[in-house]
């Protein structure tokens, strides 16, 4: 036994452990970056999104089914993850770009939140050109809501997505539930259905403008009933 008493046994034995530490912490931030934990969003029906029952954000708030936004002329629709934050902010900033264009195509801007806090909506509305409705049941997040939390801050894309938010201006504040991930939906008129659904696998990862263009423009909307005689 008289290796225990020879320093660079345990010196030796430190080394390892703390290698081993070492070794182990890269490799989760290796798996971490993978999507292998990501949870896989399921796929929205237009039967599930018809029936989502929607808030207007006025003083005598107005209770409606969803798929009043898109019978008649379609509608793309953001599901914010947080009103508050920069990234989401960046995202709503793109959408609202191609507002113009989409009013030529007679197809309208939409969003739906989560909560209603503070002034989070109102302070969020410069970024985004179109109405806002609440979800109060995370319908529109689901149906399986997808969350992502401290993953989220080893991910090296997400911290990509804030330093080009950071970069072109955008800020934000910590107010509200900011980890069920959010998405955009490009709906087509009547029963035409889902034309693109964008889910968030991680913070920042937002929709392609384009892509959000290119759905709209099939949209073919309902023909207006007959006047009556």
């Amino acid at each position: 036994m008289s290796f225990l008493q020879d320093p660079g046994f345990f010196t030796m034995g430190i080394w390892s452990i703390g290698a081993g530490a070492l070794g182990a912490a890269a490799l989760a931030v290796l798996l971490a970056n993978t999507d292998i934990f990501l949870s896989k969003p399921r796929q929205a029906t237009l039967e599930y999104l018809e029936e989502i029952n929607l808030k207007t954000l006025e003083k005598e708030p107005r209770t409606f089914k969803a798929k009043e936004l898109w019978e008649k002329n379609g509608a793309v629709i953001m599901a914010v993850r947080r009103p508050g934050c920069f990234l989401c902010r960046e995202e709503a900033a793109e959408l609202s770009s191609l507002k113009p264009k989409l009013d030529e195509l007679g197809i309208p801007l939409y969003a739906v939140v989560k909560e209603q806090i503070k002034t989070e909506v109102k302070d969020f509305q410069p970024y985004f050109k179109g109405k806002i409705f609440l979800d109060e049941k995370k319908m529109f997040y689901g149906p399986q809501r997808r969350k992502m939390m401290f993953m989220g801050f080893v991910r090296l894309g997400v911290w990509s997505n804030f330093f080009r938010a950071w970069n072109g201006g955008f800020s934000g504040n910590l107010e509200g539930e900011g980890v069920i991930l959010g998405g955009v939906f490009v709906l087509g008129s009547g029963k035409q259905g889902v034309l693109l659904e964008h889910r968030e696998k991680e913070f920042g990862d937002k929709v392609n403008p384009l892509s959000v263009l290119e759905a709209a423009k099939k949209i073919k909307p309902q023909p207006s009933a007959p006047e009556k005689k």
